[in-house]
């Protein structure tokens, strides 16, 4: 396999604060024929996603009014639409895909969480001081403060807010840049999307809250400063105005429309998008229409595990169950739990421009999501390291010895070459053994609509445009530069809770 990152490596590096001199020598992929391989491959995997057991509102139920729009039904705006209908309030959303979900069940790693019941439970000791401190650490210092505080404060109840509906994530794991596990995820350590969009569905099904697919909002309609409705377009030809009070733009970001992601950073162009198709950026773009202000735009993340030939991401949980990253030579050559701006610098900086990700039987036991990365054909194995060796062309002595130098650093817990402090409860001893091909990917945009703690859209005099809050990847300003693992899941909770319950109260404040 070929490596598919292959443009502007030395202007990307130094983005990513790592110098390697390293010159790419393969011919670079167009972003066109990026995104064909994108949604061919998302084909493929749909069928993993329960898109075929969903349920669709059929139009003929269709109102021309509601208190509460939500545009996308990712876990934002799901969070949001049950949020609102436990308010009162009579929301409705509109998902321009197929099938609802978005980028969240694609999600992985888990749900980032400071001081919840689970890691009392587990006597992990955290506080939402630290979890602070760490995030803005890994966002260079740069992700809005308010913002922060808010999410770090509210992220315990909001574990606590999806228990209470049946959504239990209770198996503690850590990502990279987190000093303590406080990345939680399923019972049984599987992936974290599927699961969340499962139970955010079943939530909304039993509210009976309206959930359109392939209703694609065109465009926020204001009356005198105020939101007052969206156009939508239905099964790709009926248009129809549908009146409301608030609007929740919660339609992710914009990983998968690769022009727009090379208009702010060329040196992206050839990289594989994580992202599903329809995050195209269209939530933003209406949000600019109306005259909201954004933030961060540039600030695009590529996440460096990413399995090249389908853009399948593997989960952060794997390292952080105890996995380590070798060069084709059969060395380690980066901490693995860096941020992953960091990491993803150091596989680019290799010679090869890809890495490969070693396990064992226990981190397969660990982290569910290997399976399905088995049945896809991702995995090699082995039954002892050198048969591994041998699967992947690696030359088995150095291999050999950079395992016993790590279940020897293991054991001492500590880290003599690389400084590694956590996801280190267990070594890798136990066959057979495994090995994920590897190198980054575009995986997630921290800019968007520029928001308050309410969730409101804000103009570029700081002002809210009225009746109109955005949550998730289609806001902006939270994670900074650089994203941490398992933030992403708790901003979309955090925020579309918040954007269901400003919009709520505001709906009411008419009411009055």
């Amino acid at each position: 396999m070929k490596s598919k990152i292959k443009v502007g490596l030395a202007s990307l590096l130094s983005v990513l604060f790592i110098a390697t001199g390293c010159t790419p020598d393969q011919p670079k992929e167009s972003a066109t024929k990026a995104t064909e391989k994108k949604e061919k491959t998302e084909q493929t995997t749909d069928a993993n996603t329960g898109a075929s057991e969903q349920k669709k509102t059929s139009l003929e139920d269709l109102k021309d009014e509601y208190d509460v729009v939500i545009v996308g039904a990712g876990g934002g705006g799901m969070s949001a639409a049950i949020q609102a209908k436990d308010m009162g309030m009579n929301p409705v959303i509109f998902e321009k895909m197929p099938v609802a979900g978005g980028n969240t069940v694609k999600a992985s790693a888990g749900m980032n969480a400071s001081g919840t019941k689970f890691q009392k439970e587990a006597g992990v000791k955290d506080s939402n001081d630290l979890f602070f401190d760490e995030t803005l650490k890994g966002g260079k210092e740069t992700n809005d403060k308010e913002l922060l505080r808010y999410f770090v404060d509210s992220s315990a109840n909001a574990i606590d807010w999806l228990d209470g509906m049946g959504i239990t994530l209770n198996n503690l794991t850590v990502t990279g840049g987190m000093s303590v596990k406080r990345t939680h995820r399923p019972a049984d350590g599987s992936a974290v999307g599927q699961y969340l969009v499962e139970g955010l569905l079943r939530n909304v099904h039993e509210r009976d809250i309206p959930l359109f697919t392939d209703a694609d909002v065109k465009d926020i309609k204001e009356n005198d400063g105020a939101v007052s409705g969206v156009k939508v377009k239905f099964n790709n030809k009926d248009e129809k105005e549908i009146k409301t009070k608030a609007v929740v733009v919660a339609t992710g970001g914009f990983g998968a429309n690769l022009d727009m992601v090379t208009s702010y950073n060329k040196d992206l162009d050839g990289f594989v998008t994580t992202n599903q198709a329809g995050s195209q950026g269209d939530g933003v773009k209406m949000i600019e229409k109306l005259g909201g202000d954004t933030v961060d735009m540039k600030e695009i993340q590529i996440h460096p595990t990413v399995e090249q030939e389908t853009s399948f991401l593997v989960t952060e949980a794997v390292r952080g169950e105890g996995a380590i990253l070798v060069s084709q030579e059969g060395k380690r050559f980066v901490n693995e739990l860096e941020t992953r701006d960091n990491v993803s610098a150091a596989i680019i900086g290799l010679k090869d421009q890809y890495a490969y990700l070693v396990l064992d039987s226990g981190v397969k036991d660990r982290v569910k999501a290997i399976d399905f990365y088995e049945k896809q054909g991702f995995v090699k194995k082995g039954e002892s390291i050198a048969d591994l060796a041998k699967e992947i062309n690696m030359d088995a002595k150095t291999l050999e010895n950079t395992m016993t130098t790590w279940n020897d650093n293991v054991k001492a817990k500590k880290d003599a070459d690389f400084g590694r402090t956590t996801g280190m409860d267990n070594d890798l001893s136990k066959g057979p053994f495994y090995a994920i091909k590897i190198a980054p990917g575009i995986h997630h945009t921290m800019g968007g609509a520029k928001i308050n703690t309410k969730a409101q859209v804000l103009k570029k005099d700081g002002t809210p445009i009225t009746g109109l809050y955005a949550a998730g990847e289609a806001s902006g300003g939270l994670h900074g530069k650089n994203r941490i693992g398992g933030n992403a899941v708790a901003d979309i909770i955090i925020y579309g809770r918040q954007a269901g319950t400003q919009s709520s109260d505001f709906v009411k404040s008419l009411k009055k």
